[in-house]
C-alpha cells in the first residue's frame, strides 16, 4: 500500500511558479507510476502529468505543455510537478495519484492510491 501527502499548493499571480511535491510512504514508491490530476468544483477531476516508474515518458495534458514539468525522485519517494507561467485557469486542487502498469495511464479510474489534495489558487 502506498500513503501519499502532497504540499506546495498556495496563491500565487498568474505569471508566478509554484512547485508541488508529493511524499509517498512504503518501500514499493519505486514501482509506481504516477500522476498528477486537478479538480475544480463541479468538474470531474482533469489530468495534468504523469510520469513512469522509472522517470521515463513524462506525459502532459495539452493545456500545460511548456510550462509544467513533473519530474520524481525515488530515493526520496516523492514526485513533484513545477508549475510555471501560472494562469487563473490552473486554480484548482492538484492531487497526486500512483498506480502500476506497463504504459503510464491519463485515467484517473485506473490510478490505484491518491493523495488529500493541496489547493493552487492563481489570481489574476
Amino acid at each position: 500500500q502506498v500513503q501519499l501527502v502532497e504540499s506546495g499548493g498556495g496563491l500565487v499571480q498568474a505569471g508566478g511558479s509554484l512547485r508541488l511535491s508529493c511524499a509517498a510512504s512504503g518501500r514499493t514508491f519505486s514501482v509506481y507510476n504516477m500522476g498528477w490530476f486537478r479538480q475544480t468544483p463541479g468538474k470531474e477531476r482533469e489530468f495534468v502529468a504523469a510520469i513512469s516508474w522509472n522517470g521515463g515518458a513524462p506525459y502532459y495534458t495539452d493545456s500545460v505543455k511548456g510550462r509544467f514539468t513533473i519530474s520524481r525522485d525515488n530515493a526520496k519517494n516523492t514526485v513533484y510537478l513545477q508549475m510555471n507561467s501560472l494562469k487563473p485557469e490552473d486554480t484548482a486542487v492538484y492531487y497526486c495519484a500512483a498506480h502500476k502498469g506497463q504504459y503510464v495511464s491519463s485515467l484517473h479510474a485506473d490510478y490505484d492510491y491518491w493523495g488529500q489534495g493541496t489547493q493552487v489558487t492563481v489570481s489574476s
